[in-house]
């Protein structure tokens, strides 16, 4: 048996997310397809985490077990990129370790959510940016984030049927950009919530239009009460950058 490492990019507005879903497209699904029809076996593969419909992927890390030992790696990667559906690409596959698990293995991930705030915003990057057509201080906005640094319990900023052990979560490090009308923010952790970036992003765009005060977010985290906490982002403008590994 090998087990192979899929680096994995894909366009988040034409799939119901990563996980496979009864009577919905997803990555998860596409990927397993193509997969199983070119290595002519049942393939199963394990994401390093799920994301929502519609948020994008720079470079997600999946993984499978294959019986396989006959397709060389650069034909693999070939040949599965002819076979998957519009908007994923297979970027890289590696042969790894056994024990090599994409989730379970995982050490951090970094977010990145991007912000166009003006009036309109070219057809080109409207699939990538959530438009912010109002009043917005990205002073504001940038300081009161450094809140977030550090372990804490995220359960404000969860989906609300959140289903995990535990809502505790640690933020390493956050970072801001702002060239003309875009703003950048760039988020790792150890690991995210459903919707967390989303929730983090919407409560502080409420910061920025003064719907908020500046010092807000440690009274929402010590609520851990979702309804403290501003509304959820569009998910067009969420990107997982990129997962770490030992």
């Amino acid at each position: 048996m090998r087990n192979i490492k899929l680096t994995i990019s894909y366009h988040g507005k034409y799939f119901s997310g990563w996980q496979i879903q009864k009577d919905v497209i997803t990555i998860q699904e596409e990927i397993e397809k193509a997969l199983s029809k070119l290595l002519n076996e049942d393939i199963k593969i394990t994401g390093s985490g799920r994301t929502d419909a519609g948020v994008h992927a720079i470079a997600q890390i999946a993984n499978f077990h294959t019986k396989n030992d006959k397709i060389p790696l650069a034909a693999f990667v070939l040949g599965i990129n002819r076979l998957l559906a519009q908007g994923i690409a297979i970027l890289d596959a590696q042969e790894i370790d056994f024990n090599f698990n994409s989730r379970k293995t995982a050490k951090k991930k970094t977010y990145i959510y991007q912000i166009y705030k003006g009036k309109v915003i070219s057809p080109l990057e409207e699939d990538f940016y959530y438009l912010f057509k109002y009043e917005l201080n990205f002073d504001k906005m940038k300081k009161a984030s450094k809140a977030f640094i550090g372990e804490h319990d995220f359960a404000s900023f969860a989906a609300a049927k959140n289903s995990t052990k535990t809502t505790v979560r640690t933020i390493y490090d956050i970072k801001w950009t702002k060239t003309n009308n875009k703003i950048f923010f760039e988020i790792t952790g150890n690991g995210f919530l459903m919707k967390m970036v989303r929730n983090i992003i919407g409560t502080l765009i409420e910061i920025g239009n003064n719907k908020k005060s500046v010092d807000c977010i440690n009274n929402i985290l010590e609520s851990k009460n979702r309804s403290f906490a501003g509304a959820t982002a569009p998910a067009k403008g969420l990107f997982l950058k990129e997962v770490f590994y030992d």
